[in-house]
């Protein structure tokens, strides 16, 4: 435990670690001293002033160093001759603060009335009316009137949108901006994208953007939460709704293997009928999690529930056509199907189902007979379930004697708060060390970058394995600590498990397993693909594990559209069923299509990368029914019960499933204390993140934590084709089903680009902007082409689901540039 400093604060003593801040100090006791530019997950910087405390440290004789003691034996407390800012002074030993006297009363009322002389009346109208730190501490501590002339008040632009109009996703109010430098110093300090900054000085200082496109950050939306006033909001909330008119409902980030924590803002509309609709998206503290923080995918990615695309309605085939039913038509054509298909029945599942939807799937399609699997383009799930990271895992614990090992992955792109938290471990002292074809931004922080040839990744991890064999294998293995997070990048599904096993044989030479903060951590593509391997669903080639099907039950899953296989392919397997909530291709080769809930609209569990299972709840009203409950109708006419309500399902799932043994819904809405306070009524420490009473869910212990057997494997070394290699890689904002409906996204969305080293590209006559066509043995794609030289040589990088649809892993590529250009 941290070397403890005892203080008194305000009469109450207190004993925090050294190193505490006065302002944390005072918060641990409940005592709130205001701020505007302090916030306890940036750097201090004492701006703003309205911290301001009385300090008493203990006297000391400056020729022995001894304390010096009053007539009682107590030691005497000098006071400095000015007031000091709590939010930069550390604590001391015996320390007397004092933040209710009239001196420091005096300079809050002044420090509010100097912020106040420019600052618009315009509570009724702001955005940020009813939950603003600066309203409340001017009611709190402002002098009520103002000795300032109107006709000297300071005038800006008030709707300034941070980036080009159309694409602009946070507005700035110049006028409302209080020169705080939280929105500049989370940019910089916390996510090191430097696009915002202060431009003149002085009364005309003002918040300017650097980048282009303008604020080119993937947590920009950031900023509105911890922003003091109404200066920054987002586009899809501004002068949408009033706070109080808000109502909250606890959910997850659907989007990526993170499983950010999240709260929807839910209001009655008119255009809705008078049903609720989704305002707004705020995080959810979970600092074992997402901390306070989401990426821009988690904030401003919900559009496609609320999308009018969704399907509503049950569609069966007649011919041709797919014409509109009756749910009890539609499922009694479903389960007919199913039935007769008995043992030849095929479930694939996609990964953003939850917990409880694909123990549903499996639970029927097993008592036919059949097979269920996992429709994920990444393998290596066994050995992620025997090695994965300890329960009571936390990233955000991981500093100095740590090392992490980042392999075959892009985090910024693929799952943007590991990106942060890894980020933030190397900078408290962790041994990073990053592993792929190219580089990536995470590069910056990493005691050791390793550079491989596209198809070496396995060889790279167990290189690592060799005693003395490098400097970054010798601190990887003499680590107090460490934490393997490998990827797919330039990995076909063979590959990927390869890695996997490579990783894991790892963890095992090195003693990392079986422990917090030890273990493999796969980046998967969807939220719950951990979830469907903990269930027994494993990822599955859909054409092998549809091969020989008498009938194909798809739930949230594309194979079609992914290129994985034809409509005709699939249709000559049989009938097909499909659960969607878009009429995706999979769902036009359809016979069957029932249409699904989204998960903003009905409760369920995840299982994160991490292996933490938590809730989401219901926050809209449904368009379709919920996965598990199409799951469990189709049973009931198929002779298998199952539970209808999720908390049922899941019960079922504890006492199936060894892995969550002993968990309960109750026990996933656990919450206890976290530290920095939020969502309180001190809006002015933490932002307007929400405090967590929902639930901070409970990791799942690994086979090596239960006592299972856990013994290295021999790896096959992937074969390396020569010559020129397509290699897809995951970008953040691509066009995927959930994604795709984001409007508010488009102009962010990444563009069907080839990228090709400026060598490979003068080689085959390639130019920067060409139109290009790549091809394989069974495919071919056109394309726009850029010049890169972070591109490695012998490589093609295309992004995936950008529009075009190539091999899911590496594969062989020609590139013609069609005699049109040339």
């Amino acid at each position: 435990m941290a070397d403890l400093v005892t203080l008194t604060i305000d009469g109450v003593k207190v004993s925090v670690p050294k190193g505490t801040l006065i302002v944390d100090a005072a918060k641990r006791i409940d005592n709130d001293i205001p701020v505007f530019c302090y916030h306890p997950k940036l750097r201090p910087v004492g701006m703003c002033r309205m911290c301001l405390v009385e300090v008493g440290r203990v006297q000391r004789d400056r020729a022995t160093g001894q304390i010096v003691v009053d007539e009682a034996g107590q030691p005497k407390i000098g006071y400095g001759p000015k007031l000091e800012t709590a939010c930069t002074t550390p604590v001391e030993d015996g320390m007397v603060v004092i933040g209710a006297s009239a001196k420091v009363k005096d300079a809050r009322d002044d420090v509010i009335e100097f912020i106040l002389t420019s600052h618009p009346l315009d509570c009724p109208v702001c955005d940020k009316g009813g939950e603003c730190p600066l309203q409340n501490l001017t009611l709190r501590h402002g002098p009520g009137t103002s000795r300032f002339l109107f006709g000297e008040k300071m005038r800006f632009e008030k709707h300034v949108p941070l980036g080009q109009p159309d694409e602009a996703l946070i507005y700035l109010d110049r006028e409302r901006c209080i020169q705080c430098a939280r929105c500049t110093r989370f940019t910089t300090e916390t996510v090191d994208d430097h696009v915002l900054g202060f431009y003149e000085r002085g009364r005309r200082l003002e918040i300017v953007t650097f980048s282009e496109p303008g604020f080119d950050s993937k947590f920009s939306g950031n900023t509105t939460d911890i922003c003091p006033v109404g200066a920054l909001t987002t586009r899809d909330f501004r002068f949408g709704a009033r706070p109080w008119e808000l109502t909250p409902a606890a959910s997850l980030c659907p989007h990526c293997p993170v499983g950010c924590n999240l709260t929807f803002s839910t209001r009655r509309e008119a255009k809705a009928g008078g049903q609720p609709v989704i305002k707004r998206v705020l995080p959810r503290q979970n600092e074992a999690v997402n901390e306070i923080w989401l990426c821009d995918k988690g904030r401003f990615g919900y559009h496609f529930a609320e999308s009018p695309a969704r399907l509503t309605t049950p569609l069966v085939r007649q011919g041709d056509r797919l014409v509109e039913s009756t749910w009890d038509e539609a499922l009694a054509l479903a389960a007919a199907k199913l039935k007769a298909a008995g043992a030849g029945l095929r479930v694939l599942a996609g990964g953003r189902l939850s917990n409880e939807d694909l123990f549903a799937l499996k639970r029927v399609a097993e008592a036919q007979g059949g097979r269920a699997g996992l429709h994920s383009p990444m393998a290596g799930g066994e050995p992620v379930q025997r090695l994965g990271v300890g329960a009571g895992t936390n990233l955000g614990t991981l500093g100095k004697g740590a090392a992490i090992l980042v392999v075959a992955s892009d985090l910024e792109e693929e799952a943007p708060l590991w990106w942060l938290r890894v980020k933030q471990a190397a900078e408290r002292g962790a041994t990073l060390i990053v592993a792929n074809l190219r580089p990536t931004k995470l590069d910056r922080y990493a005691k050791h970058k390793v550079r491989y040839q596209a198809g070496h990744e396995v060889a790279a991890v167990q290189g690592m394995l060799v005693a003395g064999s490098s400097d970054y294998a010798e601190a990887f293995a003499k680590a107090t600590d460490a934490v393997i997070v490998f990827g797919r990048e330039g990995l076909d599904f063979a590959g990927s498990a390869a890695l996997a096993q490579a990783c894991a044989n790892l963890a095992l030479a090195t003693n990392h397993y079986g422990r917090p903060n030890n273990g493999l951590l796969a980046v998967w593509p969807h939220a719950n693909d951990m979830g469907a391997w903990e269930l027994g669903l494993p990822a599955q080639d859909p054409r092998q594990l549809l091969a020989g099907a008498a009938a194909s039950w798809i739930a949230a899953a594309d194979p079609v559209g992914d290129g994985r296989l034809s409509a005709a392919d699939l249709r000559a397997r049989g009938p097909v069923i499909v659960q969607e909530l878009f009429l995706t291709e999979t769902a036009q080769a359809a016979d069957v299509v029932l249409p699904a809930a989204a998960w903003a609209e009905r409760d369920g569990s995840y299982t994160s990368g991490e292996r933490r299972v938590q809730r989401f709840y219901p926050a809209v009203p449904a368009h379709g029914r919920p996965d598990h409950q199409i799951a469990a109708e189709l049973g009931a006419r198929l002779g298998v019960a199952l539970p209808k309500f999720a908390s049922q399902v899941f019960l079922e799932i504890a006492r199936s499933v060894p892995a969550f043994a002993g968990l309960d819904y109750a026990a996933l809405a656990h919450v206890e204390p976290q530290f920095p306070d939020v969502g309180g009524r001190d809006l002015y420490y933490g932002g307007t993140s929400y405090a967590n009473e929902q639930g901070l869910g409970l990791p799942l212990k690994s086979g090596a934590e239960r006592g299972a057997a856990v013994t290295p494997h021999t790896v096959e070394v992937p074969h390396v084709a020569e010559g020129l290699r397509l290699v897809p890689v995951t970008v953040l904002y691509d066009r995927g089903t959930t994604f795709a409906a984001s409007l508010l996204m488009q102009p962010r969305v990444t563009a069907a680009q080839a990228r090709l080293n400026p060598a490979d590209a003068a080689r085959l006559g390639v130019r920067a902007g060409d139109e290009i066509e790549l091809s394989g043995a069974d495919w071919s794609v056109r394309v726009a082409a850029a010049v890169d030289e972070q591109t490695p040589a012998g490589v093609v990088l295309l992004p995936e689901s950008a529009g075009v649809t190539v091999p899911p892993g590496p594969a062989p590529v020609a590139v013609n540039v069609p005699a049109a250009v040339r």
